[in-house]
């Protein structure tokens, strides 16, 4: 079985981002993965400020564990001016190479204007710095408002496809990655 952990970046109280993460994760469970995710509205990670060591943070030390542990990793972003937001980008900023090389990533954005891919390229290159290797399906979400029912499940049948294909490409790629190492 492999491991997934999934990561929110939001501080939103009403996020659309941790809303599409918890489909992502629940379809990848779905599959036989283990599945754990973090919200980062619930963590208390300092600003990186480039070192290695945050005694005073034992989040930094959890997150961080997770994602060393994991075989795969989901990222949801919302966009904000454009790309990541600063809170995933400090979150993945608190991690390094040791925590990402070699792991399979799927990315997740959410925006209230139209669909676009400048987040997801962002964490692409980021990803690729890191040396992670991203799936090539991802999911960009315009007009958050709209894509989500009342119960957090989605309302459009070709956005529950794409979710479906991105869990199903997550799992399969984290399988064959993890038996060739």
């Amino acid at each position: 079985m492999v491991k997934i952990v999934g990561i929110g970046g939001s501080l939103r109280s009403d996020s659309y981002s941790q809303q599409a993460l918890e489909v992502a994760a629940k379809l990848v469970a779905d599959k036989g993965a283990e599945v754990e995710v973090f919200d980062l509205r619930t963590l208390n990670l300092p600003f990186c400020d480039g070192g290695d060591s945050y005694p005073d943070y034992p989040d930094v030390e959890r997150l961080r564990q997770a994602v060393l542990q994991a075989d795969g990793i989901i990222l949801a972003t919302p966009e904000y001016h454009g790309s990541v937001s600063g809170v995933l980008k400090n979150a993945l900023d608190l991690m390094g190479f040791e925590h990402f090389s070699g792991k399979v990533t799927g990315v997740i954005s959410v925006l209230g204007g139209q669909v676009n891919s400048n987040a997801l390229n962002d964490l692409r290159t980021i990803l690729r710095w890191i040396h992670a290797w991203t799936i090539p399906e991802q999911i960009a979400i315009g007009q958050a408002w709209n894509a989500f029912k009342p119960d957090g499940s989605l309302a459009d049948q070709k956005l529950a496809q794409r979710f479906e294909a991105f869990a199903q490409s997550l799992v399969e790629n984290t399988q064959k990655l993890r038996a060739s190492t």
